[in-house]
């Protein structure tokens, strides 16, 4: 949405169909307008040692986005081999982005810049660039890409127009799998149902190398293992060995596995109060059952599940030391699940 958006207003100037507004289309769509610019989450890596910046990663950017844009940040962390670490928008950034809109439009129109996950701005970068949000230069247009805008620093939040775009719906999803994957209908329509709106998600479940395997599989382990702790001292090693798998996997991971595990846990309360119509998880793991386990998920744990679940999700984020923060969780977890009703 944000590259149709960037596409219009660089091309709103030139005559419709004319040579220049086809040549200032195709450059749009090859990410390679010379007004159109990109600020995206990065850190060091092997190639980039210190004080890492979009540019640093432009043309791996270009090419991430191109193949698919719907795709994540962890994918994108991926693919520049940081999937291991945080990735940011720091300082460094914000001094190259002040540059940048200090610059005369190139083509002598709009100037726009894409932030995307703009979440992950620091407090530093922030402020620097809180100024040029608040009073942009003419014809300067910013657009901040986020899925959290509650992450999103309040005074930047407030200077901006908020535009929510809604999920995909079933139906589009299911449509664009059968047209573009050749799937078919039932196949696309189990696929779009399960994806939640979201597309890159369903890509993901096409080619079943999607993170959500590795997610399931740890899940079921971790409360399987929690169970057997409270007859079973012995199961609390591996309650710390799971611990262990989990603080190896890089903090973004580990924020996503939390996610998961909320979802899940919320899928269970679904299912144990008979709201089948919202229930839609499905487990590739036949020895788990959803129904079998949702009796132990109620009204006088969920919410305790829930904010321990947060808040260990908190502490990823601010660097805390993961196995002590996944230990402490799973002794939660494992008092909680065996919470009477």
């Amino acid at each position: 949405m944000a590259l149709a958006y960037a596409s219009e207003l660089l091309s709103v100037q030139f005559k419709k169909g004319s040579p220049e507004y086809i040549r200032s289309k195709s450059l749009v769509s090859q990410l390679v307008h010379p007004d159109l610019h990109f600020i995206f989450p990065v850190n060091t890596s092997e190639t980039v040692k210190k004080n890492a910046i979009s540019d640093n990663y432009v043309e791996e950017w270009r090419k991430f986005v191109l193949n698919n844009p719907y795709a994540s940040l962890f994918q994108w962390l991926q693919r520049i081999g940081i999937e291991n670490k945080q990735g940011n928008i720091s300082k460094f950034e914000a001094e190259q982005i002040s540059k940048k809109l200090a610059l005369k439009p190139y083509e002598g129109g709009f100037k726009v810049m894409i932030i995307w996950m703009a979440e992950n701005m620091n407090v530093e970068c922030s402020n620097k660039i809180l100024k040029l949000i608040e009073e942009p230069s003419d014809k300067t247009v910013l657009l901040l890409l986020t899925e959290n805008e509650n992450q999103i620093l309040t005074t930047i939040r407030s200077r901006c127009q908020k535009l929510s775009i809604p999920l995909i719906s079933e139906k589009q999803i299911a449509h664009a799998l059968i047209a573009k994957h050749s799937l078919s209908e039932s196949e696309a329509l189990k696929i779009s149902k399960n994806a939640l709106g979201n597309y890159n998600k369903a890509l993901q479940m096409i080619e079943e190398s999607g993170e959500d395997q590795d997610f399931e599989k740890w899940f079921i382990t971790w409360v399987r293992t929690a169970f057997q702790a409270k007859n079973n001292k012995g199961a609390i090693n591996s309650l710390l060995d799971l611990s262990d798998v989990l603080s190896g996997v890089g903090r973004e991971r580990q924020k996503k596995f939390i996610s998961y595990c909320t979802d899940t846990f919320r899928q269970a309360l679904l299912q144990n109060y008979q709201a089948h119509q919202m229930v839609i998880y499905e487990t590739s793991d036949k020895s788990f059952s959803l129904k079998n386990f949702s009796p132990f998920v109620h009204q006088n744990n969920i919410f305790e599940i829930v904010n321990s679940l947060e808040d260990a999700f908190y502490h990823i984020e601010r660097n805390g030391n993961p196995k002590v923060i996944f230990t402490d969780l799973s002794i939660k977890i494992t008092r909680l699940l065996h919470q009477p009703r």
